[in-house]
């Protein structure tokens, strides 16, 4: 089988689970998604974040529809159900930039794949699938 090369882009685990489980469809950062990566497809890097007790690893192949702003703290809490972030999250509204990426599943690995090489903060060229 031959292997394809994908940038990847780090997802902390537990939302990592919620996207390849399509509880979350819209990622939530603050800044733009880079035009570059709008409909390519990615590799989602899982992360352990805080609660993890694994290495970061390959769980999925994504792509990211739309990349939009939400321009108000009632229009982020109106689609609470997409992104799954509440109140209290660590990554609830503040003033300043909030924006959304809608997120499509195009593969979910049967088995994890470990990344070896050094993580970007954000993406990670080059990552085998």
């Amino acid at each position: 089988m031959c292997k394809k090369s994908y940038t990847g882009i780090n997802i902390q685990y537990p939302i990592s689970q919620m996207i390849i489980n399509k509880e979350k469809i819209i990622e939530t950062r603050t800044y733009p998604l880079p035009s570059k990566y709008l409909n390519k497809e990615m590799a989602l890097i899982e992360t352990p974040g805080k609660s993890g007790t694994f290495k970061s690893r390959v769980i999925g192949i994504i792509k990211f529809t739309n990349s939009f702003q939400y321009k108000s703290k009632k229009e982020f809490y109106s689609d609470i159900k997409k992104h799954q972030v509440d109140k209290n999250s660590l990554w609830a509204w503040t003033q300043g930039d909030k924006w959304g990426w809608e997120v499509e599943i195009v593969k979910i690995l049967s088995h994890p794949i470990e990344v070896t090489k050094k993580k970007g903060i954000r993406y990670t060229l080059g990552i085998q699938v």
